[in-house]
């Protein structure tokens, strides 16, 4: 069975880098502290427009948990269409009820504008309550695949569970392993789990070009992150883990 590796690409630059790299398909992503939000017009438009590999664009308006007002998924409905007009081959979505379950009324919403796209559903799936029957209610929607940690902190110690879940959907839905994915461990959850794709960042940063810094003001407020570093896909990253996967 063919392995596959999806990139989650923050930025045109870090796309790009997927490709150079050999990647199978990107998931492009903002507000990665947050989990990934949708990206900006200009972003999913120019990343479209100069990848090959297929695009796939997350659509999730906010950070912070996946129960959505009607504004959010009327939000949401409009970028699927934004997106698929710019060229994305897929979406990636999820939607939760405020009990845990797969919110099946809001996913059938958005479905109803996927038509052509390839659907994924994201890590919401780790936050639901029951993944055996999420699993199946995922597969009655329609969607092509999962990512998913095995409601784990990482896909490594998830990776009984995804073990399980790639048994259940016996190849009606891709599960795909997410989350701490590396060179260092990715052909152990590939043998574990069975799984024939990947999800994966590569992250690494480097200095901002900045000279003149100043020290007392954070953009994020309260929360403090480093504004003088750039985040970024490695494409030596991704390399090294492609080759650790096919050895």
């Amino acid at each position: 069975m063919e392995k596959r590796i999806e990139i989650c690409a923050n930025s045109l630059e870090s796309a790009l880098y997927a490709e150079e790299a050999k990647a199978n398909r990107v998931e492009l992503c903002a507000g990665m502290p947050e989990g990934g939000t949708t990206p900006s017009y200009g972003t999913i438009k120019l990343t479209c427009q100069q990848l090959t590999i297929p695009v796939h664009v997350i659509i999730r308006p906010r950070g912070g948990d996946f129960h959505y007002s009607q504004d959010e998924l009327d939000i949401m409905r409009e970028d699927i269409l934004l997106s698929k007009e710019l060229g994305a081959a897929g979406v990636v979505i999820g939607c939760l009820t405020p009990e845990g379950d797969i919110d099946m009324k809001a996913m059938q919403y958005l479905m109803e504008v996927c038509e052509g796209l390839s659907v994924t559903f994201h890590r919401a799936f780790d936050m639901c309550r029951d993944a055996n029957k999420g699993l199946e209610q995922i597969i009655s929607l329609g969607c092509n695949r999962i990512l998913t940690s095995g409601q784990e902190a990482n896909a490594l110690k998830g990776a009984e569970l995804l073990r399980s879940l790639v048994e259940q959907a016996n190849g009606r839905i891709i599960i795909m392993p997410g989350c701490g994915v590396s060179a260092k461990n990715i052909k152990e959850i590939s043998e574990i789990t069975g799984a024939s794709e990947f999800h994966l960042s590569a992250r690494t940063d480097r200095a901002s070009e900045m000279v003149y810094k100043n020290p007392n003001v954070s953009m994020g407020g309260t929360v403090v992150i480093d504004e003088y570093k750039i985040d970024y896909s490695s494409p030596e990253i991704i390399r090294n883990t492609i080759a650790a996967l096919n050895k």
